[in-house]
């Protein structure tokens, strides 16, 4: 690798034709883009990386337009230099679409583990081959529909669910009630997203009860920016609390959190947070401080391997999140990352980020596409 020089960036915008779902009360389908990034070095290395926007009443282009006007810094840099060429780019002096350098990082680990002949997480340090996945639901009809998709996502192995819901504390928590009841003693972990819609009365309501049920945790109950609600939250409540994971986002802002108290756990996304250089020094930080990252996994299956890739190379993560129904989050994989029967997921069976590409389906899909060449 050394010499090699970055030559060429395409990029697509991916817009498929697939199944939508909504998480909250009041919320219209969805659209999710699938950002797909693709380096070239002179000498033929390639690493590539992908990153979700979701968005209402169409997709979205955004980042892909952010890349536009970054890859040109980008060429004839040495891959290598990761962490420089973050810094660079994080110094721009004005605020940039978080995806975008986040895809860019990603991609030269993928590009480095490559041609490494390793596994992303091998390199990164290979902390263990499998995690604990929970499956993480699209808001469904009612308190029965709730319970039945436990049950099938226990027949295909699952041994914890993850919440989304109305959003509304007079709607979830009869469900949350429900759905404890029906599956105490089965040793199904339950968990609560709410979006980061409640008021603090309805957080502090539904924090109280969900933690005498037993709830793994509760997720994103205020705006991540509350600091004096989570505050509140913590000293009233005894169910973990953690943030949504996609406001606080810089490592300067993840240490004041956890000084101030805020979390039981850290949230985030290695594809939000600028990618997983500053990733692995979020890990660290956190098992400084003797706390679990609970990475965010929402979006399709290159996002998933890269958030997957660093739980694997860190003790400091207790589940993998699964996005269910799976076909909506596969779309031009090949390789994709399922649950096992046991309830783990394994790294995918590639060298770097691992996950094949069907490049005909992408580009058959694509709402944008546009290369930078040195």
């Amino acid at each position: 690798m050394i010499g090699s020089r970055i030559k060429k960036a395409e990029v697509l915008v991916v817009g498929p034709d697939v199944e939508r779902y909504t998480w909250a009360e009041g919320m219209t389908d969805q659209y999710m883009v699938n950002i797909v990034l693709r380096l070239t070095t002179g000498d033929g290395l390639e690493g590539v990386a992908g990153a979700a926007m979701i968005t209402a009443n169409g997709f979205d282009r955004a980042v892909g337009e952010t890349l536009r006007y970054l890859l040109p810094d980008l060429m004839g840099q040495t891959p290598a230099e990761r962490e420089a060429i973050w810094h660079r780019m994080r110094s721009l002096g004005t605020p940039q679409v978080p995806q975008a350098q986040s895809l860019i990082d990603i991609a030269l680990w993928d590009m480095t583990a490559r041609h490494a002949g390793l596994p992303l997480y091998q390199l990164l340090g290979g902390a263990r081959h499998k995690i604990l996945s929970y499956a993480s639901t699209p808001l469904l009809a009612d308190n029965q529909a709730y319970i039945d998709y436990i049950a099938e996502r226990r027949e295909e192995g699952f041994k914890a669910v993850k919440f989304h819901c109305w959003c509304n504390p007079a709607r979830d928590l009869p469900m949350c009630e429900a759905a404890a009841k029906h599956f105490a003693g089965s040793g199904v972990e339950l968990m609560l997203d709410v979006e980061q819609r409640y008021d603090l009365a309805g957080a502090l309501k539904v924090g109280r009860r969900i933690g005498e049920l037993g709830f793994r945790w509760f997720e994103a109950p205020l705006v991540d920016t509350d600091v004096e609600g989570y505050r509140e939250l913590r000293r009233q409540t005894t169910v973990p609390i953690i943030a949504a994971g996609n406001t606080w986002i810089d490592l300067q802002q993840i240490g004041l959190a956890i000084r101030s108290g805020l979390w039981s756990a850290v949230r985030v996304d290695a594809t939000i947070c600028g990618g997983i250089t500053p990733l692995r020094k979020i890990m660290a930080l956190a098992e400084a401080h003797g706390m679990t990252v609970e990475i965010q996994c929402w979006g399709y299956t290159l996002t998933q391997a890269a958030n997957l890739h660093v739980m694997l190379a860190y003790p400091n993560c207790l589940y993998f999140e699964q996005p269910v129904p799976y076909t909506s989050f596969e779309y031009g994989a090949v390789d994709v990352i399922r649950t096992d029967r046991e309830g783990y997921v394994h790294a995918p069976p590639g060298n770097g980020l691992g996950v094949g590409i069907d490049w005909k389906a992408i580009e058959k899909a694509a709402i944008l596409r546009f290369e930078v060449a040195a």
